[in-house]
């Protein structure tokens, strides 16, 4: 087996003809080890190891094309990505049949694998991204969930929480909400969802949009945090919104408690 650091500079991606094999691939990971979804030359990643266990089976140096490049620490339960093969030699199965058994012992696991045509490009063709934030919020720390949650000891107020979410649904400049390093070329985005509710000793967040910035979802649920503390009130989630201004919202929440659930695509 093929050293999981051995390809670490990203490879030339593969130019496809019209009869070679596309796959999607359904995805899980525990973010904790990586600096991300993306190569990296600091650090191992997701994708990379995913390249180096496709290089493999395959001797094809391509790109794993992911649909969210998730940041180090942030895990995933729904990433799509999809590989284009030169050779049309492997079937579904036997794409997550390898991946799977390469890959190992990293924690990823291709949970699907679909052949799909020429056109499907997880990244582009998608149309919805959800996430899910889970805050344990409880006085005793995590024994099973360290590095999975974000844990809170003091009580939170659950509904305040969503009633103030719901501020920032729709088509906002959400210039307050991402990080300064942010690439995106508008900090325009529509959300359209962002749900908060209780199970139990977590606080679970659920958020929905096209596409995020970076940081959103972790910024966002930083500030309703003051909420939940009862520092600040939905009204201050409105101003911070309309300050337009990092600074003018809460502080970023960290990666442990953040999941990629799901990316939608319009045949789903």
């Amino acid at each position: 087996m093929l050293s999981c650091a051995a390809f670490r500079s990203r490879p030339e991606p593969y130019s496809p003809g019209d009869a070679v094999p596309r796959f999607k691939l359904t995805i899980e990971y525990d973010g904790r080890p990586y600096v991300g979804w993306q190569r990296q030359a600091t650090g191992p990643s997701v994708q990379e190891h995913l390249e180096d266990a496709v290089f493999a089976f395959s001797r094809e140096r391509i790109e794993v094309a992911g649909a969210g490049r998730t940041d180090k620490g942030v895990h995933a339960t729904g990433q799509v990505a999809h590989i284009h093969l030169a050779s049309d030699r492997f079937d579904a199965f036997r794409v997550r049949k390898a991946i799977n058994a390469l890959v190992r012992p990293e924690p990823i696991a291709v949970l699907e694998a679909e052949a799909v045509g020429d056109d499907f490009h997880a990244r582009f063709s998608a149309v919805e991204r959800r996430y899910r934030y889970e805050i344990l919020n409880r006085r005793p720390p995590p024994a099973l969930d360290a590095g999975r949650v974000w844990h809170v000891a003091a009580p939170l107020d659950a509904d305040a929480m969503h009633a103030a979410a719901q501020r920032l649904v729709g088509h906002h400049d959400f210039t307050s909400f991402r990080a300064t390093q942010c690439q995106s070329k508008s900090p325009e985005k529509t959300l359209d969802q962002l749900d908060i509710r209780r199970e139990g000793d977590r606080i679970v967040a659920i958020a929905r949009s096209r596409s995020f910035l970076h940081h959103q979802v972790r910024n966002m649920v930083g500030t309703l945090k003051l909420v939940g503390e009862g520092k600040w009130t939905a009204d201050d989630v409105s101003a911070a919104l309309a300050a337009r201004n990092r600074a003018s919202a809460g502080p970023t929440a960290p990666a442990d408690g953040l999941y990629l659930t799901d990316v939608l695509y319009r045949n789903d």
